[in-house]
């Protein structure tokens, strides 16, 4: 079935990749890698374990640099900002870049209502007493959650289910405003109505923030994504982009035979 939603302004921001290639000690795992994933649009990343889809999707936030051996070459930039220049706050880009994993992970000694406040520390945000009462709503809003918790803002994050905690930590990102949500294969772990749901919460989320999403499953990238990248590494060479456009296009009528094998079930 598909899924429709009423057109509204677009906000969120263009983050654009340029010549990145990353290694691991002298492993090279990505190897010049260029991709525009423009504002108001879903850009999926696609492709088979291990051509460096995780790695792509963390070093737009900055997350590759925390692996003491990491190391990448190239630009990201977030409309025109490269968020690697010297002396750039590694919290200033998690702020306006966040990050939703494969596995929900509410922290476990806060209530609902605290997980989605839990970011404004981190970031140095400051919000009234008053004003996170109406952030918590918001955000829970947003995320497609409030009218199934609202009456348990104080109950454990943990005690909600797996999609629930997903939503949860969606909300959580939202808290301090991102101009970017990266999600890195959110639905593996849900059930097949928790994935509606979440994918209902991006379809509506991406007039508000640009979206980046990997997922390993295609029928999904075609559900929720305007753009698509297919990533592949071949008989040991690092990752690289095979092709990348408009998702209809990458699903069918793909340029290179390689992806239309992969979005066929071919391989990978």
């Amino acid at each position: 079935m598909t899924l429709t939603f009423p057109q509204v302004a677009v906000g969120g921001a263009t983050l654009s990749a340029h010549d990145v290639s990353a290694w691991f000690g002298t492993h090279k795992v990505l190897e010049r890698v260029n991709l525009t994933m423009a504002a108001g649009e879903v850009t999926a990343l696609i492709g088979p374990s291990g051509c460096g889809k995780s790695t792509f999707l963390r070093i737009l936030n900055r997350m590759h640099e925390l692996v003491p051996s990491a190391s990448l070459a190239g630009e990201v930039r977030l409309d025109e900002t490269d968020i690697y220049e010297p002396g750039r706050r590694i919290t200033d880009t998690r702020k306006r870049i966040g990050m939703v994993f494969q596995k929900p992970n509410p922290f476990p000694a806060m209530t609902i209502a605290e997980n989605v406040l839990a970011g404004l520390k981190l970031t140095g945000t400051k919000v009234s007493r008053g004003g996170r009462v109406d952030l918590v709503e918001e955000c829970l809003t947003r995320a497609s959650l409030w009218h199934e918790v609202k009456d348990r803002l104080r109950e454990p994050g943990g005690a909600l289910s797996g999609g629930q905690q997903q939503r949860l930590c969606i909300a959580r990102s939202l808290a301090v405003r991102p101009d970017v949500l990266l999600m890195d294969e959110p639905c593996s772990a849900l059930d097949p109505t928790s994935t509606r749901r979440v994918e209902e919460t991006i379809h509506l989320l991406r007039s508000e923030v640009t979206i980046v999403i990997v997922t390993h499953n295609m029928q999904q990238a075609a559900r929720v994504s305007q753009q698509c990248a297919f990533f592949l590494a071949e008989q040991g060479t690092p990752g690289q982009i095979v092709e990348s456009g408009p998702t209809d296009e990458i699903f069918d009528s793909p340029s290179d035979e390689r992806t239309n094998d992969y979005v066929n079930g071919r391989f990978g």
